[in-house]
């Protein structure tokens, strides 16, 4: 694995597996996702409703196949802080090998408005660490 500032482990359930054998495509999204949530409560000490952000973009690069049950680590790191959104990266590891890289842009919302909004300056600070 890329030295990454943030892992965080995710256990392959029975009903990510398709009818092939392997973990299908959409489910890697999902693994993202929950390591985001992960990032944000774990290392950040945010929780999901103390900043209001939308995914705004995501990609994923599929390198091989997840195809047990078993434990993924997945990687964060936060690699572009702007003045509303911020962008992510993942690399997703299975039985030692890569399976897949990822990132995502979010944007921080007003709650109110449900328009763009700053990011808060102590998430901000706490990015910062988790920068590579």
């Amino acid at each position: 694995m890329t030295a990454y500032p943030y892992e965080t482990e995710l256990q392959v359930r029975f009903r990510d597996l398709d009818p092939l054998g392997h973990v299908n495509n959409a489910v890697y999204a999902s693994y993202c996702e929950q390591a985001r949530i992960d990032f944000f409560q774990d290392a950040l000490g945010i929780d999901s409703g103390e900043v209001n952000t939308v995914l705004a973009h995501s990609e994923i690069d599929y390198r091989t196949s997840i195809d047990d049950l078993g434990d993924v680590t997945v990687g964060v790191a936060v690699v572009d802080v702007g003045n509303t959104s911020f962008e992510m990266e993942y690399e997703l590891v299975f039985e030692g090998d890569v399976a897949a890289t990822a990132s995502s842009v979010q944007v921080v919302v007003d709650p109110e408005t449900n328009q763009p909004a700053p990011v808060p300056d102590d998430a901000r600070a706490e990015f910062a660490k988790f920068e590579r």
